[in-house]
């Protein structure tokens, strides 16, 4: 049996082999799925931040509201007791506090910066095939 590799075959003999009636059709509307389960993806990474940024301004606005509800409710508020008695030490932890949240903010936007490149190198990627296709 005589087996060939595809490597040992030069360029003459691939431009015989006859090309498949539709290929080019069935290779577009294949790229075209591809692009849209790509973007689909895309979207949905996209707007994230987006459902958190809202979740989190929902929970803030019941953290803050329900309070004052109840005090509207019941006549007077019950006298906050501090926390802290040294007023350098409140500073520090509400900086504490702070620095975490930054931090955990930047982390969130280098993810998304990064899914954002590998988008964009795939979008990239893409447009070369389908140029070479043209």
């Amino acid at each position: 049996m005589n087996e060939r590799n595809i490597n040992d075959i030069n360029l003459n003999e691939l431009e015989q082999i006859p090309i498949p009636e539709g290929l080019e059709a069935r290779l577009s509307a294949k790229i075209d799925e591809w692009e849209r389960a790509e973007r689909k993806p895309r979207r949905t990474a996209l707007h994230a931040p987006l459902r958190y940024a809202v979740a989190a301004a929902i929970a803030l606005l019941f953290i803050v509201g329900y309070p004052l509800l109840r005090s509207a409710e019941g006549g007077s508020a019950p006298t906050p007791k501090d926390t802290f008695h040294d007023p350098l030490l409140a500073q520090q932890e509400a900086e504490r506090s702070l620095n975490l949240l930054a931090a955990n903010i930047n982390k969130g936007m280098k993810m998304l910066e990064r899914a954002q490149a590998i988008s964009d190198r795939t979008e990239q990627t893409l447009n070369k095939q389908l140029n070479i296709l043209k």
